[in-house]
């Protein structure tokens, strides 16, 4: 299918993944030395030192009843870094949906690439328009906003509810729709902290509308959120996108990350506040184990030593990371990590392997990199 932008929302409007996510990778380990060396660290005891978690309202908690499904979307590209992650993504979706516990539905891949590609008969696509040339001023991420904002304005869905997801989720347990009532669910970031941005975000969210502390430390992904409300959030999240890339100082402090403090200040906006859960998802190397998690994250590359040592950002004699294969997707059959290696790494690779052996095509893929 495809869907052609109305025009007057034409005039409002992934930063380098490479460089970016090196960025964060290396924010990461500096937080990490932060706590006391005679601690064992990992990112879940990191993340409990400051992720503030935003309980369940009580008489929401057995509020459950029947079914409520929700719709899985993905904003991508058509580049091949996008595409193969996407593949993969969608195969464990498929596997995944129809397990016992799961309230997944429907599945639309978001291509802001404004034309169709080669993976329209195998994952279910919704294309957009991406924003004007230059606009997203280099920053990639720029077009997910204004992409939701086209999906939800033409497209037909069926479901209530939404996941906003990304092309890097694998889902590793049947996912259940975590929202509640009016409180959608969502994963707390660490590094999102708004408390200490208030000066810098009352540009953008005023002090009448409300204390600082209105705002989640969130992205817009991994959520779970009624489709009425996020038609309501979407245009501010978009127009807050831009206009924090428009601010020197806001671009600067937020970096690749300003979208999805633009979409916690969107949401804020319009009353909307989320159910923070921890376990919606793990991100390999920083979370040791998968236990009762819904998605596994790899956005950071696992480098290790051959002894099973994590190497901190410096390129190990045994690594996973999706940057290594941005021109092209990653070989089948990769090779498992070497023994003390955490779980959570092995369950990774051993997912990856198993998506990329059953997908039809996917050496072919590799040889038109």
């Amino acid at each position: 299918m495809m869907g052609k932008a109305s025009p007057f929302l034409l005039v409002f409007v992934g930063f380098g993944f490479f460089i970016a996510s090196y960025n964060f990778f290396t924010m990461v380990i500096q937080n990490q030395k932060s706590v006391s060396t005679n601690q064992l660290i990992d990112h879940s005891a990191l993340s409990l030192l400051a992720d503030p978690v935003v309980a369940m309202p009580n008489h929401l908690k057995k509020a459950r009843g029947s079914k409520r499904l929700f719709h899985v979307a993905l904003t991508a590209t058509d580049a091949p870094y996008s595409k193969w992650q996407c593949r993969i993504m969608y195969y464990w979706f498929k596997k995944v949906k129809n397990m016992e516990g799961s309230e997944m539905a429907g599945f639309t891949r978001v291509l802001h690439s404004g034309k169709p590609d080669n993976l329209m008969d195998e994952i279910p696509t919704f294309v957009v328009d991406p924003l004007p040339a230059g606009m997203d001023r280099g920053y990639v991420v720029l077009n997910r906003p204004w992409a939701f904002v086209q999906w939800l304005e033409k497209a037909k869905i069926e479901e209530d509810y939404i996941l906003m997801a990304e092309p890097d989720h694998i889902f590793v347990n049947p996912l259940p729709n975590l929202s509640r009532g009016d409180y959608p669910a969502a994963f707390p970031f660490f590094y999102i902290k708004p408390s200490e941005n208030e000066i810098l975000l009352r540009k953008f969210y005023p002090e009448d509308k409300g204390p600082v502390t209105n705002i989640d430390p969130i992205g817009n992904s991994p959520v779970i959120i009624k489709k009425s409300q996020l038609e309501r959030i979407a245009p501010t999240w978009m127009n807050v996108s831009l206009k924090m890339k428009e601010d020197p100082e806001a671009d600067k402090v937020f970096g690749w990350v300003l979208e999805m403090y633009a979409y916690a200040v969107a949401s804020a906006f319009h009353g909307v506040q989320h159910i923070l859960h921890k376990d919606f998802m793990i991100q390999p190397p920083w979370d040791l184990k998968v236990g009762k998690s819904f998605i596994i994250h790899y956005t950071y590359g696992c480098d290790y030593s051959l002894k099973g040592e994590l190497t901190y950002g410096k390129i190990g004699e045994w690594r996973f990371d999706k940057r290594s294969h941005i021109r092209g997707p990653p070989p089948r059959n990769i090779s498992l990590p070497p023994p003390g290696v955490p779980e959570s790494v092995v369950r990774l690779v051993k997912m990856v392997n198993e998506a990329t052996a059953n997908i039809p095509g996917w050496e072919e893929g590799r040889k038109l990199k």
